[in-house]
């Protein structure tokens, strides 16, 4: 691992929102950083969203319904961009980041 050298990454790409969140990420360890550059969105909110998402297509979808589906992806939205940041923070930290057919595997 090398020394950082340079600014980290920019947060102000991200919605206002989050911006805070991703700045105090900088200060997380590799180990933390990992953590969430792993993290997945929990098999309950992908079922319940995908459940959400048919229902859409037939336009079955209540009020609730279509607030609940707009809730589950911003959160998965942000998920992606915290985790896309802390691959970002890693390699800011001098981790090696693994190649994109390694992630995959």
């Amino acid at each position: 691992m090398t020394n950082q050298t340079n600014a980290p990454p920019a947060v102000d790409y991200a919605p206002l929102e989050l911006q805070g969140e991703l700045i105090a990420m900088q200060e997380l360890t590799i180990e933390n950083l990992l953590t969430i550059a792993q993290s997945q969105v929990s098999e309950s909110q992908q079922e319940l969203h995908l459940q959400l998402l048919e229902k859409n297509k037939t336009n079955q979808l209540s009020e609730s319904d279509r607030l609940l589906l707009r809730s589950l992806r911003v959160s998965a939205d942000y998920l992606m961009l915290k985790k896309a940041y802390s691959y970002a923070l890693l390699k800011w930290k001098g981790y090696s980041i693994p190649d994109f057919e390694q992630l995959v595997k």
